[in-house]
């Protein structure tokens, strides 16, 4: 989907088509969630700050996230892919792969089923979908990106490798900044330098393993198949108190407890949830939940634990007792090789790697965040 949450809001706010919209928090420390293209001219982007976004594009019309309208219209695109095949991977909210292998008989050629699909997304939905045709998931994915805003790009398998060698190093798989930054230091800046040195020079730069996988990219090598969601939806874990929380910060902790423990069994898994749900139980057994859709999955321990927290914070509990608290990572994909896709990412994905390592030589909980290391209340499940 091209742009995806801000063009929901033009789609449910016409007056703000042709004008720059951003979707993000608006309070000091608020980040950009999206930007439409007239935004991304004026250089803003996601996960930038507001301020920031602001500054480059003082005249754009911000709107505040509306992440139970986006899963709703979500929703709606993937009906519409599932009936052209079950063999749908979502990527994220609004990105997915299709294998329509299957549907050729009766479909006919992919470029036609593609066609089908952005028909029936613009008519039945009234938004915009780039789809991107390949041999391979990587390649359909760079096509996909190739093709926005509102195209189609198909990429012959003998054509593979031409159409990847003059895109820039960052376009594979696994090369972030830090990566990236590496690879320039020894003259590696285009696909095309990666395809050409050969893992005999990749190796010493980047290890073994990362080598042979952007080797492998850099020539369209991609092996893994298209597989539909998992059926599981969620893993979660909640705790009921013997003595009831009044402290925030307590309550914080054990949402610290919770998501930790829930981000490691979703990693054991090979999964990554798009949804983290919280779930507050009163003394009077009352009981509320709140959630927050992120536009990409994840099974990072901060992404969870920030998702978590902020939805605490938004309740505003200050005063109020809880009997339970509980955390959930719903909406799971499965995450296979896509893991590289974060190797980069300031989400503390590699210090996740390294506790992984040690709690499976010597048990969960051997590695702990230190406002962890206190004794447990009395009378925790």
């Amino acid at each position: 989907m091209d742009a995806f949450f801000a063009s929901v809001e033009e789609l449910d706010d016409p007056s703000l088509v042709g004008k720059p919209v951003i979707v993000g928090g608006s309070n000091g420390r608020g980040v950009v969630s999206a930007a439409n293209y007239a935004a991304r001219k004026y250089g803003v982007n996601s996960a930038m700050p507001m301020s920031t976004a602001l500054k480059r594009c003082p005249n754009a019309e911000v709107r505040r996230p509306r992440f139970d309208r986006y899963s709703e219209v979500s929703r709606r695109v993937f009906e519409i892919l599932e009936d052209f095949t079950p063999l749908v991977q979502p990527l994220s909210i609004d990105e997915a792969f299709l294998d329509v292998s299957g549907a050729r008989a009766l479909l006919g050629r992919p470029v036609e089923i593609a066609r089908a699909i952005r028909a029936r997304v613009r008519e039945e939905v009234g938004l915009a979908a780039s789809v991107g045709i390949a041999s391979s998931m990587f390649v359909a994915k760079v096509a996909g990106a190739k093709s926005k805003p509102d195209g189609l790009l198909v990429v012959p398998a003998n054509n593979t490798v031409a159409f990847l060698e003059p895109l820039p190093v960052t376009a594979l798989w696994g090369v972030g900044g830090v990566t990236a930054k590496r690879l320039a230091s020894f003259g590696l800046q285009t696909v095309g330098d990666i395809q050409r040195a050969g893992l005999d020079s990749l190796t010493p730069i980047l290890g073994a393993r990362l080598a042979t996988h952007l080797s492998n990219l850099a020539h369209g090598i991609d092996p893994r198949e298209v597989e539909g969601a998992s059926h599981d939806r969620s893993i979660g874990r909640s705790n009921t108190f013997g003595t009831d929380l009044l402290d925030v910060a307590e309550m914080k902790r054990e949402i610290l407890r919770m998501a930790t423990d829930v981000a490691a069994r979703a990693r054991r898994r090979d999964a990554l949830g798009h949804t983290v749900v919280l779930t507050v139980r009163f003394p009077d057994w009352n009981t509320i939940t709140r959630s927050h859709t992120m536009t990409d999955p994840s099974n990072a321990t901060q992404t969870i634990v920030r998702e978590a927290a902020a939805l605490l914070d938004a309740l505003d509990l200050r005063g109020q007792a809880v009997r339970l608290l509980g955390v959930r990572l719903e909406n799971l994909v499965g995450e296979g090789d896509l893991g590289f896709l974060w190797e980069d990412e300031d989400d503390g994905h590699n210090i996740d790697v390294v506790v992984d390592a040690v709690s499976d030589k010597f048990g969960f909980g051997t590695v702990q965040p230190a406002s962890l290391l206190r004794r447990k209340r009395k009378g925790a499940d």
